[in-house]
Parts: structure tokens; C-alpha cells; sequence
């Protein structure tokens, strides 16, 4: 039988329908732990201070913890893949675009409403948000921006203090001579401005993850809606450390991908 050209029936559909989905929230570890972020309030302001004792002394609280717990324990940026040749763009002068460092946790600085601060794990979840909430954090707020004209503008708030301006990169693809010999040879031109609207990929399960940790193999097995395993691990041993073998990435039912599944986000909420 050829495939190529044939309708292929779906498997799933049945139990899909008849609420037999299984899901990360559907799956359950034996004494699992829970956790919940502490995120910025502000769109960007320098962290004067975190105080994380009236959240650490909270009931069935295991643990509270910033960047610098993280960065002791050897924990490493998410990579950008901004230098790997399967994905890295060059800007149109043929330089590297930024490629600013992407911890876990906001380190000095937050740059959006919603980074990740702090986090909280405990024995439930409920715990684990009450605490959340629980921690203090003093900021000292800075100038924002909200629109792609505004940051590109002489003198914008620099999120980044080692990268000069704000723009990401600036690709260009054809020849550009000609398009300069055409356009000086038209008869008529029209300038315009195009915005792009803002777009957010609304899937129906939120970003979750199971861990456990193996401590006969040193092995993790970690369960999440995905879109490539693989991937997941290369990038689980370059921030935790290890070899990809040391991680075992499984990947249930997902409630919407959409593509950005495809890569792990330090905006996750854990659980």
C-alpha cells in the first residue's frame, strides 16, 4: 500500500472525546512536590531586594529560590540558539545578532511583566502559591517602552546594558541593488509604515512539567507537552549539566502546540 496521498484515520479521537485524555495534569507522582513563580509587577526596574522569609516560613514550604541559588547550584542560561548554525540569522551587515544571556530567573533586572523572580516549591499547590504571593521584593522602577517605535528611538531605555540599542536583528534577504534601481526608475512611490500585531499563541494546556529523579541511575525522567523531545534534553543537559542521555523527556497528551512547544521557555509556569 502507498501512504503518499492516502486519508489516514485518527486513533486518538475516541478517547479524546469521551474525557480519556492524559495530559500532564492528569499524571500523578508519588510524593511529588509542587511550585509556583513569583513574577514582576513591572515592566522593567532593577531588583533592589528579595525578601523570601515570610514565604520560606510558610506552611509545607520545601524550598524559595532566586538566580543566585540557581547559578550556585550550576544551573546555566537557556541556550538561544541564536550561534547554532540550524537556526542563527545574520544581520544584514553580516554581523551576530545579540545574544544576551537567558536565565531562569531574573538576575539583577526584570525586563517584562510576568519574568520569573522567585520560586517556590511545597507540598502542595495551593501551598506553594499562597507562598509565592508571600514574597517581598523591592524594585527600583525604570523607563519603559510599549511600542517597537519607541524602543528603536535615539535615547530608549536600553533593556540590556551591554547591548547597544534594542533591535534583535535586522535581516534582509534579495538584491538589494536592484530593488534601488527599480525604485529609482518608478514612476510612482508610496511609503507606508506597517505594524505587526502583537501575537500570542493561546494554547489549551498551559506550559507544565513533571520532574523525578532517579538516585540509583542519576537519571531524570521529566513528562511535558511538547513538540521534539530531543531537543528538550540537549537543552536540559546544557542548563543542568550532564549529557542528554542523563534525561529521559516523555511527552503525554498536548492540549495545543502551535510551535513555540517546540523549544523550553524560561516563562514556564512548573509545576
Amino acid at each position: 500500500m502507498k501512504w503518499v496521498g492516502q486519508p489516514v484515520r485518527r486513533k486518538e479521537d475516541a478517547r479524546f472525546v469521551t474525557g480519556q485524555g492524559r495530559y500532564t495534569d492528569d499524571i500523578n507522582i508519588e510524593g511529588q512536590a509542587h511550585a509556583a513563580v513569583t513574577r514582576s509587577t513591572h515592566a522593567h526596574a532593577r531588583i533592589r531586594n528579595i525578601d523570601l522569609a515570610a514565604a520560606a516560613a510558610a506552611p509545607g514550604v520545601l524550598g524559595v529560590f532566586t538566580q543566585p541559588d540557581l547559578e550556585a547550584g550550576g544551573v546555566k542560561p537557556y541556550p538561544t540558539y541564536t550561534r547554532d548554525p540550524r537556526f542563527a540569522y545574520l544581520n544584514a551587515d553580516g554581523s551576530e545578532m545579540p545574544d544576551p544571556p537567558q536565565w531562569a530567573l531574573a538576575k539583577g533586572k526584570v525586563r517584562f511583566v510576568g519574568e520569573p523572580v522567585a520560586f517556590v516549591v511545597a507540598e502542595t499547590r495551593a501551598q506553594a502559591r499562597d507562598a509565592a504571593e508571600m514574597v517581598s521584593i523591592d524594585y527600583e522602577t525604570l523607563a519603559t517602552v510599549t511600542t517597537a517605535a519607541e524602543a528603536l528611538a535615539p535615547g530608549a531605555p536600553r533593556l540590556w546594558d551591554d547591548v547597544t540599542g534594542n533591535l534583535c536583528f535586522d535581516w534582509a534577504r534579495g538584491d538589494r541593488a536592484a530593488l534601488d534601481a527599480a525604485v529609482a526608475e518608478a514612476a510612482h512611490l508610496t511609503r507606508l509604515t506597517l505594524v505587526n500585531n502583537r501575537i500570542i499563541v493561546a494554547y489549551m494546556e498551559p506550559r507544565t512539567v513533571l520532574a523525578a529523579w532517579d538516585a540509583e541511575t542519576g537519571r531524570t525522567t521529566v513528562q511535558a507537552p511538547t513538540q521534539g523531545t530531543h531537543r528538550f534534553c540537549d537543552t536540559l543537559s546544557e542548563t543542568l549539566g550532564g549529557s542528554p542521555r542523563d534525561y529521559h523527556v516523555m511527552t503525554p497528551d498536548v492540549g495545543g502546540g502551535f510551535g513555540p512547544r517546540g523549544f523550553m521557555l524560561r516563562t514556564a509556569v512548573t509545576n
